[in-house]
């Protein structure tokens, strides 16, 4: 494969992501349970197959790993862990050009993205990991931006149905699912999210043992929100299907009567508890 260099090469610059984002606001808008939408082949093909190349495996870099009832997953949202065309295309993921393509697509102004990669970067989930039905924190902990979009771009190759992993995304009680998206190479997925955007991959997944679930996950920001969707500031809210139970860390309701210097205390102290069991591989 040739090298890819993207330090002179500025992807969404490219016109088609003008046109793609005229053509796909109004799917976006209509998507059921909550505004969504999904695009094939996203990046130019070298660009994928070599953010995908740099990708790395479990046992080559520190990752947080994830481990609970609710989640199994290796995150890591510390760049200089990134390969470098990777590390270029976060940059470019949080540029202008993209922004506006972003802005068009949701019909969301001024949107923010988020350097610091607050639950972002590089995600991986091996068998039998999991994420189970979430509506993401909607309030920025260090930037105190409210959080609006959430993109994922997916980087497995030859992932077949039977395998999993599907994102899921749910209506507002957790009765039906509206929609899923095979997590398919080189596709991205877009949503909104907000306290009713229920949304993950409930099921263990089911692929080989030397094969994982690769993904970049970014989220923007905006400084406020519709009236409409101003819940009260909450940190993640897991929620069960119909056919499952779990004890969920529900903390909505102390956030909703509670100042927001006392969550955000409560939130710090439950991360660095959490922190203790969490798992470092190299």
């Amino acid at each position: 494969m040739a090298t890819v260099d993207l330090s002179e090469r500025f992807v969404f610059d490219d016109p088609r992501f003008d046109l793609l984002a005229e053509q796909s606001a109004q799917k976006y808008a209509a998507g059921s349970p909550f505004p969504h939408i999904h695009f094939d082949n996203f990046l130019p093909q070298d660009v994928a197959e070599a953010v995908l190349a740099e990708f790395p495996k479990p046992a080559d870099i520190d990752w947080h790993n994830y481990n609970r009832q609710t989640e199994i997953k290796l995150v890591c949202a510390d760049e200089t862990k990134f390969g470098p065309v990777t590390r270029n295309l976060f940059y470019q993921f949080h540029s202008i050009p993209f922004l506006r393509f972003l802005e068009k697509v949701t019909g969301i102004p001024n949107l923010i993205p988020d350097p610091l990669l607050r639950g972002g970067g590089l995600h991986q989930i091996r068998r039998g990991g999991l994420l189970k039905l979430h509506a993401d924190f909607n309030k920025h902990d260090s930037l105190f931006l409210d959080r609006r979009i959430n993109i994922l771009l997916y980087l497995n190759k030859d992932w077949k149905e039977e395998y999993g992993g599907y994102l899921e995304l749910w209506d507002k009680d957790t009765k039906f699912c509206g929609d899923k998206i095979l997590p398919v190479f080189n596709r991205l997925a877009i949503f909104t999210t907000t306290s009713d955007s229920f949304h993950g991959h409930p099921d263990p997944l089911n692929c080989p043992e030397d094969m994982t679930r690769k993904s970049l996950a970014l989220y923007y920001y905006t400084n406020g929100r519709p009236k409409g969707e101003d819940d009260g500031i909450h940190t993640t809210i897991f929620k069960a299907r119909p056919d499952e139970s779990f004890k969920g860390v529900m903390w909505r309701m102390g956030q909703d009567f509670a100042p927001p210097v006392i969550w955000r205390t409560v939130r710090r102290v439950r991360e660095r508890f959490f922190s203790k069991s969490i798992q470092k591989r190299g």
